[in-house]
């Protein structure tokens, strides 16, 4: 999800401009991010560009090599795989742990966020796509109780923006996507947890399966510039 830490000032507008670009796929994975064009792009210091990618890599979403400097990250297959690992467990868990039927409060909230979210669909605003998702299933999971539990699965989920990124502007992965979000709703609505659990989990798997094919079928290739 884009980033709701206060980096203060300037420095946290260019960690939500670059977060957005490596988000909405305008910064691949691999494109190194040089300060200099960074600092053609924004006026601020060096410092300040420094510290802005200090924090980027902090978010997951960056990574440091030597004699390379800053980049976007690159997710390996193995690294997708095993980031998924921790997702599944991290939401089933959390799923197991709500009580149902969930509240009607909270079905009322769920299905207004999904209303939202649909509607950013239809209208294709990638950022809105982006924003409502993650607040969907971050209210679902909150009705675990566990706000430990809850963080860390926003942290994988973060991890995993360059996997989840892919799906936004695929109509066909977005249906599936409202389906999903929709099933979820109605089986809060019940009393069978691994129901939803397993619902939770079917839900990550159609952006990791398409990441995996494109990045296990591409050509080896250089950093892009």
């Amino acid at each position: 999800m884009l980033s709701t830490v206060d980096y203060g000032g300037k420095e946290a507008d260019i960690v939500h401009a670059l977060e957005e670009d490596i988000i909405f796929g305008r910064l691949a994975p691999g494109t190194r991010l040089v300060e200099d064009v960074l600092l053609a792009r924004f006026p601020v210091s060096r410092h300040t560009i420094r510290q802005a990618l200090y924090q980027l890599e902090k978010l997951g979403v960056a990574t440091r090599e030597r004699n390379k400097g800053a980049m976007v990250r690159r997710l390996s297959p193995e690294e997708v795989r095993q980031i998924y690992e921790v997702r599944e467990m991290l939401q089933r868990q959390a799923a197991l742990m709500i009580r149902l039927p969930a509240s009607e409060a909270l079905i009322t909230e769920l299905m207004g966020i999904h209303q939202v979210y649909c509607g950013h669909v239809d209208s294709g605003f990638l950022r809105g796509i982006h924003e409502a998702n993650d607040r969907f299933h971050l209210t679902m999971f909150s009705a675990c109780g566990n706000a430990y539990l809850v963080s860390s699965i926003e942290h994988y989920m973060r991890l995993s923006l360059p996997v989840r990124a892919n799906s936004l502007a695929d109509k066909e992965k977005l249906d599936i996507s409202r389906q999903h979000h929709l099933m979820m709703i109605e089986a809060m609505k019940r009393r069978d947890n691994w129901v939803l659990a397993q619902l939770c989990v079917d839900h990550l798997q159609p952006s990791k399966a398409f990441y995996l094919q494109e990045i296990e079928t591409a050509p080896a290739g250089g950093d892009s510039g």
